[in-house]
């Protein structure tokens, strides 16, 4: 750590009005936390607040955006927070990382087994490898970050009189944060307040990937404004089928016709989103028009996409997807085959015009064979194991993940970047992030497949069909005796299931596997992040980081700590979960 932290007294704190978080004060779903994120975001556009600001005037623009917006008054709490961050990032950004200080709980240790100890300071972090705060603090040191784990009340106030921070990150549940505000406002100084996502000051969480984004967040960075939503949205318009056709030129024949209404159904595009934000990234002037070249390129992915599902609704025998029937299930089978390979050449034909560099054409094309490969072998694993299923061990449920899902977000992403003439290490980390983000895609499906939370995208819950998943993998390694011969009779199908399915989903919830499966999503999600350490491209770093926040926004929220509980035992105790 770059900053030699003094012996100092540490301030008596001024009283001053603070925020009573309760549950009811945080939007317990993920729509309703993005669309108070989105108009705060707007309304400090607008009105352009100026920062420092006390806690009682924030609570003022905090109700007024609320009420612009038609959002309940119940969130100000929270949105003054927001308002707070959305003051202050611009100012953040320009700061040096060495000029930061990165405050984090104590309570995010695993309390029971940590064998950090403490100093006047706080935790003195082992790297034992058992909580975030490890991967957070060596991250943040690697910057040039000052960190401190410890309460972050009076302490703010001396680190900020060393006159050797001018600026801070601070995490911890919103009735510490409050604490805090006051230090930072007397300070003057550019404070971003990341609250806990549990109640329980033992073993709490954190939304990482929040951390990660203003941790890194730098003038650098070309992006960092940049309306991901507002890029999803327009990315959508490419596929109205008018604009199919223009891209593409007029479907004539009958196939063509079918595959045009199939490439426009619903969906949600990330495909075509992360090979548009690649190309973004990579540009002297992010906020340039996407030329119609480069749609070509990102329908392109999305036809390659489009034709994987169209045969395996066919191999998988499902009949629905999006909730209408399949092509098969319409149109036929031999029919559904056809309009499949001919998605599949006009993916590749939309690649070979674009107006580039050959070298750089013939390079996509080289990327888009590899993926399709990849993901045939991957598919072809799986179906060679649906004639003779037996029990698959985790691994091999996330390999088969690894060949059908990665190769995706590998082509989409390495496209864009390819188009803009990405060099090889820029490829080599885009390699290793997809495969970490495809491989946490599909447990975050699993887990929604299981807990009752399927995704009409897709076909058929695999949960339903018996498809290799995670969940069940899982289970098996945990059982013993009478358990394991019903995985095993579910896994090898040697008979009519006669509650069988019933009772792995007990088992599943007895085992706490969801939970296993979950901290096993968080671990992939983390191994993505490491990967763009490798980054020297601030912009292109700090744009991926935000996708992964796009695609993984269904975060739990279990309310507040301990501490906060006992001093207001009148309070509604809190129990929420964001679902997506």
């Amino acid at each position: 750590m770059g900053i030699r932290l003094p012996q100092v007294q540490l301030p008596t704190p001024v009283p001053k009005q603070v925020m009573r978080p309760t549950q009811e004060q945080i939007p317990d779903a993920v729509e309703d936390r993005l669309a108070i994120k989105r108009a705060t975001e707007a309304y400090v556009v607008r009105e352009k607040p100026v920062p420092p600001m006390p806690l009682e005037e924030l609570r003022v623009h905090a109700e007024k955006l609320l009420g612009d917006a038609g959002i309940d008054a119940k969130y100000t709490e929270y949105a003054a927070v927001l308002v707070n961050n959305a003051m202050w990032r611009d100012h953040l950004a320009p700061v040096p990382f060495e000029r930061r200080l990165l405050l984090m709980p104590k309570c995010l240790r695993a309390e029971s087994t940590c064998p950090a100890p403490f100093d006047e300071f706080g935790l003195l972090c082992k790297s034992c490898g058992q909580c975030s705060l490890q991967d957070l603090q060596e991250e943040a040191e690697r910057l040039g970050y000052a960190v401190l784990i410890a309460e972050g009340s009076a302490i703010v106030m001396s680190i900020i009189e060393t006159g050797k921070i001018d600026a801070i990150v601070g995490v911890s549940c919103l009735s510490v944060l409050e604490k805090a505000f006051p230090y930072m406002e007397s300070a003057a100084i550019p404070g971003v307040a990341i609250p806990l996502l549990q109640d329980d000051c033992i073993d709490t969480n954190v939304d990482l990937e929040w951390i990660w984004d203003v941790i890194h967040l730098t003038s650098d960075d070309r992006t960092y404004r940049m309306d991901l939503d507002a890029l999803r949205r327009e990315v959508d318009t490419w596929f109205a089928p008018a604009e199919l056709d223009r891209l593409m030129g007029p479907a004539e024949s009958e196939s063509e016709k079918i595959s045009r209404a199939w490439l426009a159904k619903d969906g949600k595009r990330w495909r075509p989103f992360l090979t548009i934000c690649a190309y973004k990234a990579l540009l002297d002037d992010p906020e340039a028009a996407v030329p119609d070249d480069l749609k070509k390129v990102a329908i392109a992915v999305e036809c390659f996409h489009k034709a994987s599902l169209v045969h395996d609704d066919i191999e998988d025998g499902d009949d629905t997807r999006y909730d209408e029937p399949t092509v098969h299930a319409e149109h036929g089978v031999p029919v559904a085959l056809n309009v499949g390979d001919l998605l599949l050449g006009d993916g590749y034909r939309l690649i070979g015009e674009a107006q580039i560099d050959g070298s750089r054409v013939a390079e996509m094309m080289r990327i888009a064979a590899a993926g399709h490969r990849d993901l045939c072998i991957g598919q072809g694993n799986e179906l060679t194991w649906q004639r003779n299923p037996d029990v698959l061990k985790s691994t091999q449920v996330l390999d088969i993940f690894r060949r059908k899902t990665a190769p995706a977000f590998e082509v989409a992403l390495r496209l864009g970047a390819a188009y803009a003439g990405a060099d090889e290490a820029t490829h080599d980390v885009l390699r290793q992030y997809s495969e970490a983000l495809g491989i946490a895609y599909q447990i975050r499906d699993d887990l929604w497949d299981w807990i009752g939370e399927h995704d009409d995208a897709h076909g058929t819950a695999d949960s339903e069909a018996m498809r290799p998943t995670l969940l069940p993998a899982m289970a098996y390694e945990r059982t013993t005796g009478d358990d394991r011969a019903i995985l095993e009779t579910v896994w090898k199908r040697t008979g009519p299931l006669n509650g069988e399915l019933k009772r792995l989903h007990a088992i599943i919830a007895e085992k706490k596997i969801d939970e296993h499966a979950a901290d096993l999503l968080t671990a992939y999600k983390e191994q993505a992040i490491r990967a763009l350490r490798q980054l020297e491209h601030a912009t292109l770093k700090g744009l991926l980081r935000r996708v992964m926040t796009k695609i993984f926004d269904d975060l739990e929220i279990k309310g507040w700590c301990k501490e906060h509980e006992a001093a207001h035992a009148g309070d509604t105790e809190l129990t929420t979960k964001a679902t997506k």
